[in-house]
């Protein structure tokens, strides 16, 4: 094998994604270009029509007439746990027994031929409902009492009441904020092949194959070590694929064993959308205190969630979403609860910020109205109440490594913040159809999972006689680049060229007992562990070539493309072959949990977080107020991810997030009529932001001035998830062109996403 003195991948160097060509080719191998076994029969679910009622009558007979049908599951076919609650609650059924909660639950799963017979056949079943009351948002199960589907959480520290009541101005207010659809260009997918015994192995798109492995093994009521879970990449998952993924895994695995032969399971987009669990939406209840300079004294709110009929991932939702309801700002006395609400719609789960996006918008929400109840730019509002280091956040924990100070200073001067603000004004002072505003908004942003014992990960490493490497870490790949820059964590330990190493699919078989690829955490955690099984190897090379060249440890080195053993430089492969000769052992797995952190959900108190990300965005829009349609004119961005690992592939990830924490706000909007059915179910009604969406002028630059003060990774920060929360600044921005028409003296208070509708009918509001 060649092996060239410079060499390419190490750490902290623009290195292409692993998958990059491979994707542009169409060579990527995902779940549905998998070769097919012989025999493999296909699965489809039949849905119910009614978002809560008892099921009168079920007539099967036409689906199993249907040709190329071999037969249907029902709830009783389940050897196992009818379950698939990530949280023990056992409210989560795979298949609806006798009951169904929301419109759209998996009642039955046909068995054929072909995907296209299964799919047909469904459609022909006979469901008749005893029907009874139905409450879809989350006011409307307060109103009904509903109850919660998890336990609640308070946040408080300080007194709230007596500081509100000191308060020399309060403002008082409720907050919708709408949810969202993962949308990922692949669907949800699995793949089944029953192996001898109680084995079977499962090719499916998920971000947690742990979780699949547990969930299957108990549908099938077999031991873990049978359930074989294998995740080569996705094609996007954002929270969609960390628990959604579970029913379609147990479903292929429960009729792959039941009929012996492979099965395959792919809904199309409509059922996707329909049957699958999506950003929680919230309606806020808030009220802030504050001093004539702008100073916040006191805040307190209560967050209700729409969390759908079980509880899945809510409860560390709604969580987050206190978790974060500062953002970046301190609050002397702060009293904040959640209050995450049962409701016969899909159960919402995890999506990129899980819970944290619905609580910063709500601390930018109450910025800018005490800035346009004092007559002040929100600027100055925002620095105003910055956290310094020191403090402590509602849950107690000490913000040591504060950085929003420099990031709002370069971004003001490079983005020529103030300048365009007076033109922004000017411009609207003249009246006119078209309505201008830019707002500048930060993202203070925890990492770590809240659930402590997530926060660990596993690696292994196997180095060939060859001096090929191939890597294996618990992480999984759905685009963001974690495999690439974990190999380039490896290249940069053994001083090697990336071309060197493999990337294996993700496998229980090889790492055991996986956290999800989730929470931003996965190259903080998979790095480390794979950091650690390259050193031990590397130890163990180490004192091998001090022995066979007779030099001290201490004078071997590893340099790019050799082992430096004192005056002797030896080839990579060389050295590789003489350690196997040698009966050295080339193979470690690794591991690494996060230290220091540590949470009491009963106290409310904690170091939940292991550190913070931060950065900010400007924004500013062009609104036509004849329409309501608007234009976003121009953002900047400087981000924080520390010393990057990988600069391009970090610069693409805030992108990405931007984009679709702005579509969040803007364009993505989830219906569902009285009855309780989704009708936002496909790309025809539902908007994601296309290409042309995105800001004309878009200039991303990341704090490369950075280290994280903590010992991460190579001192890198976490990137997948905090620069979602940037696209707040557009909608702060469409905030303030509203506001134009009062001259700024009464806040919008746009609802979210605020569509274009929703923005001419504020300005109708407004309009003198």
């Amino acid at each position: 094998m060649k092996d060239d003195t410079t060499i390419r991948g190490l750490a902290h160097s623009d290195t292409i994604h692993d998958s990059a060509i491979k994707q542009v080719q169409g060579l990527a191998d995902y779940t549905d270009d998998l070769n097919e076994p012989a025999g493999l029969l296909h699965a489809y679910l039949g849905l119910s029509s009614c978002a809560h009622g008892r099921i009168a009558s079920l007539d099967l007979d036409a689906v199993r007439r249907s040709p190329g049908v071999i037969d249907v599951m029902t709830a009783a076919d389940i050897p196992g746990e009818n379950d698939v609650s990530p949280n023990g609650k056992h409210d989560d059924p795979i298949l609806a027994d006798g009951k169904v909660l929301f419109w759209g639950q998996p009642v039955f799963a046909v068995i054929a031929e072909t995907r296209d017979q299964a799919r047909r056949a469904a459609a022909k079943a006979k469901i008749e409902y005893e029907e009874l009351p139905h409450a879809l948002d989350p006011m409307a199960a307060l109103e009904a009492d509903m109850g919660y589907v998890t336990e609640p959480l308070t946040l408080r520290r300080g007194d709230a009441d007596r500081g509100m009541a000191a308060a020399p101005r309060r403002i008082k207010g409720r907050f919708a904020i709408g949810g969202q659809d993962h949308f990922y260009l692949e669907g949800q997918i699995a793949m089944a092949v029953p192996g001898e015994d109680d084995e079977v192995t499962i090719n499916v798109s998920t971000q947690h194959p742990s979780e699949v492995q547990h969930m299957v093994a108990h549908a099938l009521q077999v031991p873990s070590h049978s359930v074989v879970v294998n995740v080569r990449r996705m094609g996007g998952g954002f929270g969609g694929k960390e628990t959604q993924m579970n029913l379609f895994a147990c479903i292929a695995a429960i009729a792959a064993k039941k009929w012996k032969r492979a099965v395959k399971i792919r809904p199309d987009r409509d059922d996707d959308m329909t049957a699958t669990g999506k950003r929680h939406d919230f309606v806020v209840d808030y009220e802030v205190g504050f001093d004539d300079q702008g100073r916040i004294l006191a805040v307190q709110g209560d967050w209700y969630a729409r969390c759908g009929f079980s509880a899945d991932l809510s409860g560390p939702v709604t969580d987050r979403a206190l978790f974060h309801a500062d953002n970046a700002y301190y609050y002397p006395d702060v009293r904040v609860s959640s209050h995450p609400m049962r409701t016969n719609t899909v159960s919402n789960t995890a999506f990129r910020g899980f819970g944290g996006p619905q609580g910063v918008i709500v601390a930018e929400r109450m910025i800018e109205e005490i800035a346009y109840a004092l007559g002040r730019d929100p600027l100055e509002i925002r620095k105003l109440n910055l956290y310094q280091n020191g403090q402590l956040t509602p849950y107690h924990q000490e913000v040591t490594d504060q950085i929003l100070p420099r990031i709002f200073q370069e971004l003001e001067a490079s983005s020529d913040y103030q300048a365009r603000r007076q033109a922004v004004l000017d411009w609207n002072a003249k009246g006119g159809t078209i309505r201008k505003g830019i707002a500048l908004t930060p993202v203070k942003f925890g990492i770590s999972f809240t659930a402590t014992w997530f926060n660990q990960a596993g690696a292994l490493i196997h180095i060939y006689n060859d001096g090929s490497i191939a890597l294996n870490h618990g992480g999984t790949e759905m685009g963001q680049g974690l495999n690439t820059k974990v190999a380039q964590v490896v290249a940069e330990a053994f001083q090697c060229d990336i071309s060197r190493i493999k990337i294996t699919r993700t496998t229980t078989e090889k790492v055991p007992n996986t956290s999800a690829t989730a929470a931003s955490s996965g190259t903080d955690l998979n790095g480390m562990a794979a950091l650690d099984a390259a050193n031990q190897i590397k130890a163990r090379l180490v004192e091998f070539v001090a022995e066979r060249w007779q030099v001290a440890p201490d004078l071997v080195t590893f340099v790019p493309g050799h082992i430096v053993a004192g005056d002797h430089r030896v080839p990579f492969d060389e050295a590789i072959k003489a350690a196997y000769m040698a009966r050295i052992h080339l193979s470690a797995a690794g591991f690494y949990k996060t230290p220091q952190i540590h949470w009491d959900r009963a106290t409310g108190k904690g170091r939940p977080f292991y550190y913070y990300a931060y950065g900010a965005a400007v924004s500013e829009v062009s609104v036509d107020t004849l329409t309501g349609e608007y234009v976003i004119d121009r953002s900047d961005v400087i981000h924080d991810v520390g010393r990057s690992l990988n600069p391009a592939i970090d610069r693409g990830q805030v992108e990405g997030a931007f984009v679709q924490g702005t579509g969040w706000l803007t364009c993505e909007e989830l219906w569902w009529d009285d009855k309780g059915q989704l009708r936002t179910h496909a790309p025809s009604t539902y908007k994601i932001p296309l290409a042309s969406d995105k800001p004309r002028i878009f200039n991303v630059r990341l704090a490369d001035w950075s280290e994280n003060s903590e010992r991460t990774i190579k001192r890198s920060k976490a990137v997948g998830e905090p620069p979602f929360m940037l696209g707040i600044s557009v909608f702060e921005a469409l905030n303030m062109a509203v506001a134009s028409f009062t001259d700024y003296r009464e806040p919008a208070r746009l609802d979210a996403p605020a569509t274009p509708e929703r923005v001419l009918m504020a300005i109708e509001k407004l309009r003198p």
